[in-house]
């Protein structure tokens, strides 16, 4: 069982940056796909990025390309979320997840096999 934490959360202005963590605990991340997740208030959850277990393979929505960076280190078994240049339409509840297989986090439509409980990122204009 691998249960999942994120932090970094929070209200930054619009241009500005955030880190989300999301650090596991119960079983080593290693050898697990991670991804992060978000969703606004009455929309659909959107899938964000993607990192393979290894770290060598990275995907992002294309929203969210050139300005979001997704990266683990399995050593502190934590996953991040590096987000600049922020905007108002990124304002949602951000969600980490994990799963044996890269399809598992690849898409809106995945369903991992653990979530964290999510973290509120709201970006003012």
């Amino acid at each position: 069982q691998v249960q999942l934490v994120e932090s970094g959360g929070g209200l930054v202005q619009a241009g500005g940056s955030l880190r989300l963590s999301c650090a596991a605990s119960g079983r080593t991340l290693s050898t697990n796909a991670m991804g992060w997740f978000r969703q606004a208030p009455g929309k659909e959850r959107e899938f964000v990025a993607a990192l393979s277990w290894s770290g060598g393979s990275t995907y992002y929505a294309d929203s969210v390309k050139g300005r979001f960076t997704i990266s683990r280190d399995n050593a502190k078994n934590t996953v991040y979320l590096q987000m600049n240049s922020l905007k108002p339409e990124d304002t949602a509840v951000y969600y980490c997840a994990a799963d044996p297989s890269l399809r598992g986090v690849l898409s809106k439509s995945a369903t991992p096999s653990y979530w964290g409980q999510g973290t509120q990122v709201t970006v003012s204009s």
